[in-house]
């Protein structure tokens, strides 16, 4: 573990990540929405393979292949599909309001697959920043109506997504970041591929300089260039721990929201965004945030075969993405 590595890198992340709804929402207005979602998926794919190619990464073992799969539902289908699916008839904005439990579930998920135990003040610390941006958005009139569907599909994504970057964060610890998400987009390019042919053939796809430009960022950024850092920072700082960076995004979507859509922002988001900051810092000087269960390290934390240590040492397979991740920070 290397917490302050890792903290760096979950708020390159997490930046990276911040415009992915609005993007999303820039694109399908023109767009068809499975297009979007698994185009994005496929350009990013072939990015990947390019990559490994210039890597010489070796392949995953069949464990690690199982796992990347949980990834790849999570964070290359799951996701992007079902904001794409909310946007269409969701601003950006509402969307940051269910977006805003995403820290939360990752925690979650790092207890329940990646075996970590946070302390007492962290979950505190956690709830409070949760609090506060949901206070924002409710006094900046973002939550109001009832329950669309479009808001069952942003819940959907939110589920999906905690569990990929659990998961990935936690197999980034053997692969290395940069690896994790580009072994899972070619795993899914048997999905991806034909949904995107007959997306494409059903509504051919029209839009505009706008509309392709936030595709083309939902391509190499959110889908690819993003993960490089946020895996990486969630290996080596703890999957709960950093994971709590998230709770900024929705400040910093709304934000980008502003500034790509014209949607008002109220003064008060920097405040908000100041005090979320502060829980943020809380909760990385809590002690043990990262810590596992009694019983010994999870699997991701246990020398690989060959004797190199997967949170630690350059052992074959995760050199490169040690690297790589160490020159991003």
């Amino acid at each position: 573990m290397r917490p302050g590595a890792g903290i760096a890198l979950g708020a390159l992340g997490v930046l990276a990540f911040s415009m992915s709804l609005p993007a999303t929402r820039v694109a399908v207005h023109t767009l068809d929405p499975w297009f979007v979602a698994f185009g994005r998926a496929v350009g990013a794919a072939l990015l990947a393979w390019a990559y490994l190619r210039l890597t010489g990464a070796p392949r995953p073992t069949r464990d690690q292949w199982r796992r990347l799969s949980i990834v790849a539902l999570g964070v290359v289908v799951g996701f992007p599909l079902f904001t794409s699916l909310a946007l269409t008839t969701q601003t950006s904005a509402h969307g940051a309001v269910v977006v805003t439990v995403l820290p939360a579930m990752t925690a979650v998920f790092a207890v329940l697959r990646a075996g970590e135990r946070p302390p007492p003040l962290f979950w505190l610390a956690g709830a409070a920043g949760l609090a506060l941006v949901l206070a924002f958005l409710a006094a900046s009139g973002s939550m109001r109506g009832s329950l669309a569907p479009a808001d069952v599909f942003l819940l959907a994504a939110v589920v999906l997504c905690g569990l990929g970057y659990a998961e990935g964060g936690r197999l980034a610890r053997e692969l290395g970041g940069a690896r994790t998400i580009c072994w899972a987009l070619l795993l899914s390019l048997p999905v991806t591929v034909p949904v995107t042919a007959v997306a494409a053939l059903v509504h051919p796809p029209q839009g505009g300089v706008a509309n392709w430009a936030g595709f083309g960022y939902l391509t190499v950024v959110s889908m690819f260039l993003g993960f490089f850092a946020w895996y990486a920072g969630l290996a080596r700082g703890g999957i709960a721990k950093v994971g709590q960076i998230q709770l900024v995004q929705p400040v910093l979507t709304l934000i980008w929201s502003a500034v790509l859509l014209g949607e008002a922002v109220t003064p008060g988001a920097l405040m908000v965004a100041g005090a979320v900051l502060a829980c943020v810092v809380l909760i990385q000087r809590t002690r043990g945030g990262a810590t596992h269960a009694p019983g010994g390290p999870s699997s991701a934390d246990r020398p690989a075969p060959g004797g190199a240590s997967s949170a630690g040492r350059d052992g074959a397979g995760h050199a490169g993405d040690v690297r790589v991740a160490d020159e991003v920070s």
